[in-house]
């Protein structure tokens, strides 16, 4: 499977480079089917039109994600974050928990009431358009993976998400966040929790030993962060670690239906 293209970005700034931006009219044109793909983290929640081979087709919108986020609060954000987009095929949506079969299993920066919610079912009979959820790290990476070996995404924000790829195809159930490292799990040292209790200064510092650690225990050929916080990073990657916009936990939204592991597993 190849993955969806992503337009060109300058990784280091995370964001994108000049003539990316979509005409108002491309979504109004474009062939279907047309994907509305979205990505709910735990401090926000974004929404993105994209063609079928993964372009984007207008801009990012986002709004705050809920101070309570139940599923009720996040639904009823997400039915004004869509109001812009009048047209779309299909949902894709990226969310930071276990998911099987489009049913949230766990959502430990969002709410207990996630726990065996029927999410992607919910969602078919809100919008009325066939809908796929996935774990928000493998949608991510889809965004981000070239198809070309051993590839591993980290994701840096109000937790620690992950995702393993074999010549673009996800290695679904990889939960690398709650694995214990050190005295605690990566998520305790490299989430926010880590980031607000240690600093800058020392977050960066354990970012670059788990960089080493995921390279010695998974091989990889190619290392990808993204996340919010990856603009906290203030060291230089190696050459074979790359940071990745945020909108590729938007871009990868094509690909949830080009490849069952993502809706039958995390």
């Amino acid at each position: 499977m190849h993955p969806p293209t992503a337009p060109d970005y300058n990784s280091l700034l995370m964001s994108p480079n000049a003539g990316t931006t979509p005409s108002p009219a491309s979504a109004a044109s474009a062939k279907s089917p047309i994907t509305l793909a979205i990505d709910i983290g735990g401090s926000g929640l974004k929404a993105m039109l994209l063609d079928p081979a993964g372009k984007p087709l207008s801009e990012r919108q986002r709004v705050e994600t809920p101070s309570v986020p139940t599923p009720k609060a996040v639904l009823a954000a997400l039915d004004e974050l869509i109001k812009p987009f009048a047209k779309f095929d299909r949902v894709s949506v990226g969310f930071p928990g276990v998911t099987k079969k489009g049913i949230t299993y766990t959502a430990v920066n969002l709410h207990p009431d996630w726990m065996d919610f029927h999410f992607q079912e919910e969602l078919e009979k809100r919008w009325k358009k066939p809908a796929r959820v996935a774990n928000d790290a493998s949608v991510q990476g889809y965004g981000a993976v070239k198809g070309e070996g051993v590839e591993m995404i980290l994701t840096l924000g109000t937790g620690m998400g992950s995702a393993l790829f074999t010549d673009g195809k996800l290695c679904p159930g990889l939960e690398l966040g709650h694995h214990p490292w050190k005295k605690k799990t990566y998520e305790d040292y490299l989430g926010r929790r880590g980031l607000d209790k240690h600093g800058k200064k020392q977050w960066n510092k354990l970012l670059q030993e788990a960089i080493e650690q995921t390279g010695k225990t998974f091989n990889w050929d190619h290392l990808y962060l993204g996340g919010g916080n990856t603009k906290k990073i203030d060291f230089k990657p190696p050459k074979n670690v790359e940071i990745v916009s945020n909108e590729t936990g938007l871009l990868g939204g094509v690909a949830l239906w080009r490849d069952a592991a993502t809706t039958t597993n995390k």
